[in-house]
């Protein structure tokens, strides 16, 4: 397997992940310095998830229309300026702006990085592929927490997102040197109403859910702003019936394997995305911790994660993805619902322990998850399911986000007072409950489901250099 493109392509996945976990460190320090709170902060994590959820559709057809590199390069140029912007900002709307900005960029790196990696390696060896794509990209939780926190406490929160510029310069000239050349193809139409209306609906959804707990807007708008969400969605899948190409192919769903992949690691992710969100905040309110000593804390997951992706196609191979997405994501929840138990009196070892088993479950069912939902598509089709998977994957996440800080709001409106360490344990397990829901899509695979991918039931790997095609193809 060659693996310089994953490798290559990696560094895109490394500035989006250390950007989400250097401000997840950083909100109690740059909510004071905007003059807001950390909890109306989340508009901007949720701005940036939105701004995801709206572009991601469009990423395999401009990938089609333009080029992959070409349309690669261009969206790491984006996420530079969205990160100046962001060092910029001198209040909430201007940070959340700006967010969104570096969200445009971000909703073309990846989906159109993963499209280009799925293009050019063989069934065979996605599961060791996506592995090495996501090692260097787990690099940026491992450097974020301790880099962001040290920079937050030290310096100015604003240099966090400064370091985005020569990574960012250098992902431009890697891609330019060693990504092998895509040309344009002839490409249908846009599907311009189907654009507008995914759009409506992702962003109506995720920013209603957050704004319905913000004390900044009255409650009203962010229902209203839901139902324009929902009335969206409804409207999209009228139209997609009917449209000649629609944006979002949902016939992909026809597909057990692919609608298991993409549904329960959507609702996995609900609980996974609410987690960087609640952790820092957790350790500097609940357990008064600067966002340095919080940040030395939380990057050891990100360590059992890289530890875990050298052995995935083993484990896979051995046991098959049923079963170890089965048990993965009720192991993962339970390493969700632990941090519920964790006091100032906790020891710290223990912490470490239990965030760096975490890292190492969640690691291997990702790995997964993102590989099976390729197992049984076709080369044709696969840019029409790297926009789905990457959709459905931004919008679970952005629902994290936004369900762990309507938890928070609530529980303080309940007993009337400032965030308590007994808030961020409610949440906790509420959002690792939903995460343990997701197993019972995975039990309704058959057994052999992606054995093509993960080689189960085979007694030595494959060997095949050509992509196994689906069954009917």
């Amino acid at each position: 397997m060659n693996r310089t493109i994953p490798l290559i392509l990696a560094v895109a996945l490394f500035m989006e992940n250390m950007d989400s976990t250097v401000i997840a460190t950083s909100l109690p320090a740059i909510a004071i310095d905007i003059h807001t709170s950390p909890i109306a902060l989340k508009l901007a994590l949720t701005a940036y998830l939105v701004s995801l959820a709206i572009f991601i559709p469009i990423s395999g057809w401009m990938a089609d229309r333009f080029g992959a590199k070409n349309v690669f390069r261009a969206a790491i140029a984006v996420f530079i300026i969205g990160s100046v912007a962001c060092a910029m900002s001198n209040s909430l709307p201007a940070f959340v702006v700006s967010r969104f900005l570096q969200g445009i960029g971000g909703a073309m790196m990846t989906p159109v990085g993963r499209l280009v990696l799925v293009r050019a390696t063989p069934k065979s060896e996605l599961v060791a592929a996506m592995s090495w794509l996501t090692v260097p990209a787990l690099v940026g939780p491992l450097v974020g927490p301790p880099v962001g926190g040290f920079i937050t406490t030290y310096f100015t929160w604003r240099w966090i997102f400064l370091i985005n510029v020569p990574i960012g310069l250098i992902g431009i000239w890697l891609a330019t040197r060693f990504l092998p050349k895509t040309d344009a193809a002839q490409t249908p139409p846009l599907d311009f109403i189907g654009f507008v209306l995914s759009g409506l609906a992702a962003s109506g959804i995720v920013f209603g859910l957050s704004v319905v707990s913000l004390p900044a807007l009255p409650p009203a708008a962010g229902f209203i702003t839901v139902a324009v969400g929902l009335a969206s969605a409804v409207l999209y899948l009228l139209h997609a019936r009917h449209a000649k190409n629609p944006l979002l192919a949902l016939e992909l769903f026809r597909n057990r394997v692919f609608r298991s992949s993409v549904l329960g690691g959507g609702l996995f992710r609900i609980g996974i995305g609410a987690v960087p969100f609640l952790l820092p905040l957790m350790f500097q309110i609940g357990f008064g911790l600067t966002p340095f000593q919080s940040g030395m804390i939380t990057f050891v997951s990100a360590i059992g994660a890289i530890g875990m992706k050298f052995v995935t196609a083993l484990i896979f191979r051995v046991a098959g993805f049923r079963r170890v997405l089965i048990s993965g994501s009720l192991v993962a929840a339970a390493s969700i619902a632990v941090n519920g138990l964790f006091t100032p009196d906790t020891p710290y070892g223990l912490i470490l322990a239990m965030l760096l088993a975490g890292g190492f479950i969640r690691s291997m069912f990702f790995t997964g998850i993102n590989a099976l939902a390729y197992a049984e598509i076709s080369a044709a089709d696969t840019s029409k399911a790297t926009p789905i998977t990457a959709v459905f994957q931004q919008l679970a996440i952005a629902l994290g986000v936004a369900l762990a800080g309507g938890i928070l709001e609530v529980s303080t409106k309940i007993h009337g007072g400032p965030l308590t360490l007994s808030d961020f344990h409610t949440a906790f397990f509420i959002v690792a409950a939903m995460s343990a829901a997701a197993s019972l899509s995975f039990m309704r695979l058959a057994p052999d489901a992606g054995n093509a991918v993960s080689g189960h039931g085979r007694l030595t790997p494959p060997k095949t250099l050509e992509p196994v095609s689906p069954p009917g193809s």
